[in-house]
């Protein structure tokens, strides 16, 4: 079966990337003719990639790069040099700037190059069934270029939906409704993203236009033979293995942009960090800087203790000041426990301040990182709420404890940097727990099925699609440490990530080892990429069941 894939970013870095590359990848194995429009400028780091073409030259060219057979075929719009995104942050050759942030004519510009784009390829290779990634602008773009020609699936990530489409509908839902209102199916990560999607289009929309009727429940899916459970010796000899691989592509590549193909985040939902440690300004927070990275690694290698990880972008949204200020209450309990933080982002510096100013015991300071929150990220100030509840708990004996377990904090935090998803799949085993403290709602907790995969406990908030995948991952560990896979966002969350932290790293070792294994089966039931690609081609022919309501 021809299939034509309409993504319009990278192959790598967040969540979106990585769900297109390892879609990508499924379906040629699955033993499918693939042809991806996106953005990737590096398509040979690609494996399941055998040509690769553009129409930089006027016309689209195509190169193959393979003598064998060509299973899959990327394709580069020529976009000219701006891309709308939904989180700003850097690109190779173009200028990636939000889409609430481009003109009427730059996004027409930008929809029109697509649609010729994808008309083209359309005609050139026919294919059987198609797929649109995000609410904006994908499912635009084919229901233009395609015209009813060819069935079209879309696939909903929380980024457009939230980001974009949810904070001026008065602009871009028109083009949601284009795109949507043609597709033989609507795949969400979530129930969560299901309903959140119904609200944005308005319940007259979505009955006249049997939306629920054609929503199928897609979430992403796991490649879970890159991520998978370690002995100790093992998770232990693959960070070596990693930091030494880092150390050496540092003399090879000494800076790469969050934006390049090497790029992950984990996600999006869910992936990604960057570089420039000693920079405040915004901008060079989305740099890679590799032998920063290769430090930080090699210091996690080289320690001792049970590893915990956060993986996403550094943005306040994120929650990962509640993680920050949770460390000491962990320490109090495991005084060896240590933190990596994997992410990129414009927050990345104002986490280091925070981080710092915990371990000298400067309180006015972490004060006013909490007053100024989202004011942080350049917008109007915004007080972090959670946080602050918690600093007005802390008086007399509790806060000099507190500030006692503090002074350990620049020794037990790393941040690491950006690391792409075959770096990640070498941490992550290492790690004991991951933590998601996202406060803002996510489609899906794609991380968080990674982690598990490896055997990591994922901690997550209880809302959204990351509360469904604990759902379905509590189902699977005993009544005993199924409560520890979730926790409440509001003011007790800075307690309760310490608690279930600290009860997990308590539990008996041999409890541990048998979670851990749960995890990892219900991970390999619930979530593999040949499911997912099966559910594609399923929702794009209307042969899938409807999951239409939260409430299933």
């Amino acid at each position: 079966m021809r299939i034509l894939i309409f993504h319009g970013y990278l192959l790598g870095g967040t969540g979106s990337n990585v769900y297109n590359a390892l879609l990508a990848k499924a379906l040629v194995e699955l033993g499918h003719d693939v042809h991806l429009l996106a953005q990737e400028r590096h398509p040979e780091q690609h494996s399941f990639i055998d040509a690769a073409g553009d129409w930089d030259a006027g016309d689209l060219r195509v190169a193959s790069s393979k003598e064998a057979s060509v299973r899959c075929t990327l394709y580069r719009p020529a976009i000219g040099g701006l891309l709308p995104v939904y989180v700003e942050d850097r690109y190779e050759g173009v200028e990636a700037r939000a889409f609430l942030r481009c003109s009427d004519a730059e996004l027409q510009r930008y929809v029109d190059a697509n649609v010729a784009a994808v008309a083209e390829v359309s005609e050139l290779v026919r294919p059987h069934l198609a797929l649109a990634n995000h609410v904006l602008m994908g499912p635009t773009v084919l229901a233009r270029a395609l015209g009813g020609q060819v069935p079209y699936a879309v696939k909903v990530h929380g980024s457009a939906l939230e980001y974009t489409l949810k904070r001026d509908l008065g602009r871009f839902l028109p083009f949601a409704e284009e795109g949507l209102a043609g597709a033989e199916g609507v795949l969400v990560g979530s129930y969560h993203t299901a309903e959140s999607l119904y609200a944005a289009l308005g319940p007259v929309w979505v009955q006249e236009h049997q939306l629920r009727q054609r929503t199928r429940l897609g979430p992403p899916g796991v490649d879970v033979h890159a991520f998978g459970p370690r002995s100790a010796r093992q998770a232990q000899d693959g960070l070596r293995t990693l930091a030494l691989r880092l150390e050496t592509e540092t003399a090879q590549a000494p800076v790469a942009h969050a934006g390049a193909t090497t790029g992950a985040d984990a996600g999006d939902p869910e992936r990604a960090d960057a570089g420039d440690t000693e920079s405040t300004d915004a901008g060079d927070a989305f740099a890679r800087d590799e032998a920063a990275i290769a430090r930080a690694v090699s210091g996690i290698a080289a320690g001792d203790g049970p590893l915990v990880a956060y993986v996403g972008k550094l943005i306040v949204s994120k929650g990962v000041d509640l993680l920050i200020a949770a460390w000491p209450l962990v320490l109090e309990q495991a005084q060896d426990a240590r933190l990596a933080i994997v992410g990129f982002g414009s927050l990345r510096p104002s986490l280091e301040r925070l981080l710092s100013s915990l371990g000298e015991g400067d309180m006015d300071a972490v004060r006013r990182f909490a007053q100024a929150g989202r004011g942080l990220e350049g917008g109007p100030p915004g007080p972090l709420k959670h946080l602050l509840s918690f600093l007005d708990s802390l008086d007399g004996e509790r806060l000099e404890r507190y500030l006692r377990a503090a002074c350990a904090l620049p020794q037990q935090v790393s941040f690491t940097g950006r690391l792409d998803h075959r770096e990640l799949a070498e941490l992550l085993p290492a790690c004991e727990s991951l933590v998601v403290p996202s406060t803002f709602p996510e489609a899906f907790g794609m991380v968080a099925v990674e982690a598990a995969a490896c055997g990591a406990l994922p901690v997550s908030a209880a809302h959204s699609g990351l509360a469904e995948v604990s759902a379905e991952l509590a189902k699977a560990v005993s009544a005993e440490v199924a409560p520890l896979l979730s926790f409440e966002v509001g003011p007790g969350a800075v307690e309760a990530i310490a608690h279930h932290l600290t009860r997990w790293l308590a539990l008996d070792r041999s409890i541990r080892a048998q979670a851990r294994s749960a995890i990892v089966e219900a991970v390999r039931d619930r979530w593999s990429w040949e499911g997912v690609a099966a559910g594609v081609i399923a929702a794009a022919t209307a042969s899938a069941p409807a999951a239409p309501t939260a409430d299933r």
